[in-house]
């Protein structure tokens, strides 16, 4: 492609709205336009990247025998409502009618779909197991859109389903999956870890999560550098502390705390460690109320209250201070287990075995001391609804843990029977006795894959694509266009190229060299190829951007050079 005849914008300062690396170099690149916040349109330089994104997840799904399929962004309600996810799912979900009153979705997954087709189509275990993948943009109405295509409202992503004929089936099926998913990022240049996940909004029992590495991540891993230990922070159990359980009970009694409220302020006032007191956090859970009870220097992990309440995320939300003083008779600071009634009361585990702690004491300006489980107050629910943190010991072999941020890039699940069996996907086994298919789900963020390539490759000058997901594999820039021996030159080593399978850009535009070189820069393509005065000798700058040197050799060299690179790094 000769850059005179492309549609080509770039910007030289970053977008004020712009907060992290990949966002800002998109839109400064010209590959993504923003329509409104959270909505972005693909430029040609952009689009072509997702397009070398996406052929690298179909060629490894087909490898692996899925059979991809395109479904539509419209939903009819009925689906979700047979599987009960139509009021589950929440806010997230772009909500529509049409003409006639009917209740539809722009789909932010895609399970009741498919699950939808196979039960009409599917009857035999002959016909099994099957995965049918799709490619295909999905809708989710996030509350805060940020980060360019991190968080975005519209998103490209790849799903894909899985039906088999029973557990061992599905455990065949998801790791042809995980080990799919592993050789993709793997070709996309991305340094990740797969590890244990949630199942979320989504359901079923197993899940792990690919993860990009990157400081700007959302999303937080917690791992073991002794053994194989690796999770979401959501996902993380944690070791309870048996911190003081060998104490004798002490009797229980109230004391003064004027407007003292937090841990902090309690634990100093009282001249005792923080892990010596109890926070209760108070949660509205649609038309219930809920108490998250655990140690007062542990951080509450909202996943695993929302698992324990077996309730959809978007309904916990925390009590205001009207129902705090409804529920407790004080002010917000001053809350504790001890006497709460009618509530729901989710203790960590780590708790009951604790002696002598620090609570609130449902009174304003007072708490209670020597509070323990059991004698002064239960739990309606005993769990681990604690979030693991930097060197808490590993839940396998008891090391210190290390945490990580990360962009989720991908996720499979087993699903068992979640959809098959609410939604009605059975099958006839050889005995012609009627048994439900056994589903998994598996999908990848095609454009927060594009995102997560560029956190993890640029530098103050741009992006810095890996050669198999770059728009093209070889710019070729050329100092004065008006010079016959460098555009002869250039040609030659351009068609010589194409020829050879490369995809070349040949910057011919009428610009300053500083121009062409910032934009090169910028654009991030893998191989530059600069010709100049020296065109005349067959003499040409060869420059890899991934790296700071130059290297000046002949023209066949330079071209020799550039296909052999293309060849090893595709």
């Amino acid at each position: 492609m000769k850059m005179s005849n492309m549609y080509f914008h770039t910007l030289r300062e970053d977008p004020t709205e712009a907060e992290i690396a990949s966002h800002k170099l998109l839109l400064r690149a010209g590959m993504i336009r923003k329509l409104v916040s959270g909505v972005y349109g693909f430029m040609p330089m952009g689009y072509r990247v997702l397009k070398k994104i996406e052929q690298i997840v179909r060629e490894e799904m087909d490898a692996k025998g899925a059979q991809e399929i395109l479904m539509s962004a419209i939903q009819p309600a009925e689906l979700w409502q047979e599987s009960g996810r139509w009021y589950a799912y929440g806010p997230e979900m772009f909500r529509l009618k049409d003409r006639h009153e009917r209740d539809f979705c722009l789909g932010p997954t895609h399970e009741e779909i498919f699950t939808d087709i196979i039960r009409t189509e599917v009857n035999s275990h002959r016909q099994l197991p099957l995965n049918l993948y799709q490619i295909q943009t999905k809708y989710r109405d996030e509350k805060r859109p940020r980060f360019g295509l991190l968080r975005s409202r519209e998103f490209i992503m790849k799903d894909a389903y899985s039906f088999d004929k029973d557990w061992e089936g599905l455990d065949k099926s998801y790791k042809e999956m995980y080990d799919a998913y592993s050789r993709i990022f793997t070709r996309c240049g991305l340094e990740f870890r797969a590890v244990e996940a949630d199942t979320g909004a989504m359901g079923g029992s197993d899940s792990h999560e690919f993860t990009a590495l990157s400081e700007v991540g959302e999303g937080v891993i917690a791992y073991c550098e002794k053994c194989d230990f690796a999770a979401t922070s959501e996902r993380a159990q944690c070791v309870d502390d048996p911190l003081n359980q060998n104490e004798e009970e002490l009797p229980l009694k109230e004391v003064l705390t004027p407007d003292k409220k937090t841990i902090e302020a309690v634990s100093s006032y009282l001249s005792i460690n923080p892990n010596r007191t109890i926070k209760t956090l108070l949660f509205k859970t649609g038309n219930e109320m809920a108490a998250a009870v655990l140690r007062g220097d542990r951080e509450l992990n909202e996943t695993k209250l929302v698992n324990a309440l077996a309730i959809p995320e978007h309904l916990l939300e925390f009590a205001s201070e009207e129902e705090v003083r409804e529920i407790t008779g004080s002010d917000t600071g001053f809350a504790g287990p001890v006497g709460l009634k009618n509530i729901k009361i989710i203790v960590d585990s780590e708790l009951v075995h604790m002696r002598n702690m620090a609570a609130g004491a449902n009174k304003t300006d007072y708490h209670l001391q020597n509070v323990n489980y059991g004698r002064d107050y239960e739990g309606t629910l005993v769990t681990d609804i604690k979030l693991i943190d930097e060197g808490y010991p590993c839940p396998k072999c008891s090391e210190p843990v290390k945490l990580a941020q990360g962009i989720e890039v991908g996720q499979v699940f087993k699903l068992g029977t979640k959809y098959s069996e609410s939604m009605g996907a059975f099958y006839r086994d050889e005995n012609m006795e009627e048994k439900v298919m056994v589903m998994g789900c598996y999908g990848i963020g095609v454009t927060r894959t594009m995102a997560a390539i560029i956190e993890q490759h640029h530098d103050d000058n741009g992006i810095m694509w890996p050669i198999a997901a770059a728009p093209y594999h070889v710019i070729i820039t050329v100092i004065n266009t008006k010079n016959e021996k460098q555009m002869d030159a250039a040609v030659k080593i351009y068609k010589s190229l194409q020829q050879a399978g490369a995809e070349v850009l040949m910057d011919d535009r009428d610009e300053r060299a500083g121009v062409k070189f910032k934009d090169a820069d910028l654009i991030g393509i893998p191989l530059r190829i600069t010709v100049g005065k020296k065109a005349a000798d067959g003499k040409v700058e060869f420059k890899l951007r991934r790296e700071a040197d130059l290297y000046e050799m002949d023209i066949e060299e330079a071209i020799g050079k550039a296909i052999d690179i293309i060849k090893k790094e595709q």
